[in-house]
């Protein structure tokens, strides 16, 4: 069953709403954007968060040792962990960051009690080194990307997981637009990783039928005048699970 992210939440009232319709990943941006949220907003939504958890935090990974596993299989070996810690503390809770430094996103994932960070500013293997907490990398996808430079782009670098978005020229992520899930298809027979970019309640089923990810995101396909909807967080949770009953 495909994994949820439900991304953008800037409220504890949606926060706790989202957790009830069965999101795997709530993701809350720290990184410019409209949806940016102030550290006492990130308090109120962390909690709300823990509320709903099967058990108490702090989220912990049975991960996998620098060596122990080699090149995409890293991948694999994390997704596994982060699986395991799914089943004991679902949702996750995902701080997005992008063209911060290394200290910022440290700190901030410190005071807000992350589980896990996201960075989609095009980090380098260094910056991912740097961040204490398992990283999502974003890779940006343009029209001319294949399957081979996504590999390429995360191969040795020491991230938890990957996420491919729909590139921009000014956006970081939140296009609303898709890109082509036949590339998608193919990195998803090598690499387990989060599909983003264009995603809303219609398409999402398709979707996954299509590149069988290991994970959906979304965020502004779940909104109505650019607040969460949560009729439409209920409907895409439903489509990209194939349930009417969450996870």
């Amino acid at each position: 069953m495909t994994y949820v992210k439900i991304c953008g939440v800037r409220d504890a009232a949606t926060a706790a709403e989202v957790v009830k319709a069965g999101a795997d990943f709530v993701g809350i941006m720290f990184a410019q954007s409209k949806r940016r949220v102030t550290p006492q907003e990130t308090h109120e939504i962390v909690e709300a968060v823990r509320a709903g958890r099967r058990t108490p935090p702090p989220a912990t990974y049975e991960a996998p040792s620098v060596g122990e596993v080699r090149g995409l299989s890293w991948f694999g070996a994390w997704s596994e962990a982060i699986e395991q810690a799914l089943f004991r503390w679902r949702p996750l809770v995902v701080g997005v960051f992008a063209d911060q430094t290394s200290d910022e996103v440290n700190d901030i994932a410190d005071a807000a009690g992350l589980d896990l960070v996201q960075l989609s500013g095009g980090e380098s293997t260094e910056f991912v080194r740097r961040i204490g907490w398992p990283v999502v990398r974003a890779v940006h996808m343009q029209p001319e990307t294949l399957a081979e430079d996504v590999y390429e782009t995360i191969n040795g670098m020491p991230a938890a997981g990957v996420l491919l978005d729909t590139g921009s020229a000014t956006l970081r992520g939140g296009t609303g637009e898709t890109f082509d899930w036949a590339i998608a298809a193919e990195v998803a027979a090598r690499l387990p990783f989060l599909l983003a970019g264009g995603l809303d309640p219609v398409n999402v089923a398709e979707a996954v039928a299509q590149v069988q990810p290991w994970g959906v995101d979304v965020s502004s396909g779940v909104e109505t005048g650019g607040v969460k909807d949560m009729e439409k967080v209920r409907a895409f949770i439903r489509a990209a699970k194939g349930t009417s009953n969450g996870r």
